[in-house]
């Protein structure tokens, strides 16, 4: 692959105006959200202000090979109910980008196999906009902790909280939010004794009632989770949670209204958007992958709630940010129960950011559009200093 058209370290003479913010947008990764982070990519890309930022997008494929893409967000789209893939924007199916790993230098390096390693300049802040594990879980934060670069969103505690369900609930457990029900079925226990891991959740269901709701316990946008009715569905329901994750969650149905609420880090602190409800999808049994983001099922924005509820939600979403000690945005999810409680389901450092998802759509009609969602975010985590904080 020729070098000549890659973006070029920029020279900076004494006349000319300090350069702009470069921002390096990084999407796809190794985790099965991988199509979703793409769409994602394509609208922050189609959005960002390219008159105040620079910007690098960086891909990364499904086998962890880090490339270099085309800038051209129309192919990040989802196409005939099929996600995008990263190996289809890559400019070159060998060539690598290579991040930083001193602190002191922030240039990013491009290279290909018997080619001169090519300069691509200094990145000033990171927009990762990976799912699930492997990018939103803190692996990747970790890894821009110790080259020094800022990114958007949260640390590596709370992306790592914020991805691990388990340890979710036990943390807004310990700061007085309500959770549902759930148990934990860990690898050990399914690979070494199945009817004991069987029998756990059988009890579970004694408990609490059918169905039941099993889930990956790292990952999002819904992927691998199934509704379960009775005894007969629950062995392909772990074995098709398990495809994502070895360990799972199993979830006792809340009966309530889903109410979704957006937290944006301003200069001042945290603050809450409008909620929203996700009311249930008319062709699907609960808001699943497809209801999401291939037919699209629409929320209600902003939710039908009382005055009382909306401002108690909106607490609740900060508390819950606060809680995971999170940073730049998430969305909270919960539960309004018959009782009139809200019981939190769960938190997404990264949620879903394509025009159509719940985070955008709640900030528009809190009064910030996607262009300046965008920017806010940027702008958060340049405020931010890497290391402890």
């Amino acid at each position: 692959m020729s070098t000549e058209n890659l973006p070029q370290s920029p020279e900076q003479s004494p006349e000319q105006p300090p350069r702009k913010p470069r921002v390096a947008v990084v999407f796809g990764g190794r985790s099965s959200e991988h199509g979703i982070s793409v769409v994602t990519a394509g609208a922050v890309l189609a959005a960002i202000d390219r008159t105040k930022y620079d910007v690098l997008p960086i891909g990364i494929t499904r086998d962890g090979r880090w490339a270099l893409t085309a800038d051209e967000p129309e192919r990040m789209a989802i196409t005939d109910r099929r996600t995008p893939d990263v190996d289809e924007l890559a400019e070159s199916t060998e060539g690598g980008v290579v991040l930083p790993v001193d602190p002191a230098n922030r240039e990013v390096v491009y290279s290909e196999p018997g080619s001169v390693p090519k300069a691509l300049g200094e990145v000033d802040v990171v927009f990762p906009v990976l799912h699930g594990p492997y990018g939103e879980d803190g692996t990747l934060q970790g890894l821009l902790e110790l080259s020094g670069v800022p990114y958007v969103g949260s640390g590596v505690l709370a992306s790592a909280v914020g991805q691990d369900k388990e340890y979710m609930k036990a943390v807004f457990t310990s700061y007085g939010l309500k959770v549902g029900p759930y148990v934990v079925i860990r690898p050990r226990e399914w690979e070494q004794d199945r009817s004991g891991a069987r029998a756990k959740i059988v009890d579970f269901a004694g408990e609490h009632g059918w169905p039941l709701f099993v889930k990956p316990a790292r990952a999002g946008s819904s992927i691998g989770i199934t509704k379960v009715d009775d005894l007969a569905g629950l062995d392909e329901a772990i074995e098709e949670a398990r495809r994502h994750d070895p360990k799972i969650l199993v979830e006792a149905a809340l009966r309530g209204r889903e109410i979704e609420c957006g937290v944006l880090e301003f200069e001042d602190g945290p603050r809450a958007s409008v909620p929203a409800e996700i009311p249930p999808p008319s062709e699907h049994a609960y808001y699943d992958f497809e209801a999401k983001y291939i037919d699209s099922t629409p929320g209600i924005v902003p939710a039908p709630l009382t005055d009382e509820q909306t401002t108690e939600v909106r607490r609740l979403a900060v508390e819950a940010f606060d809680a995971a000690s999170c940073e730049g945005l998430v969305r909270a999810d919960f539960f309004l129960t018959e009782d009139d409680e809200f019981v939190i389901n769960e938190i997404n450092t990264m949620p879903g950011f394509t025009p159509i998802s719940m985070y955008p759509q709640m900030w528009q009609a809190t009064g910030v559009g996607y262009p300046e969602l965008v920017d806010r975010l940027v702008q958060a985590a340049l405020r931010r200093s890497t290391g402890l904080r």
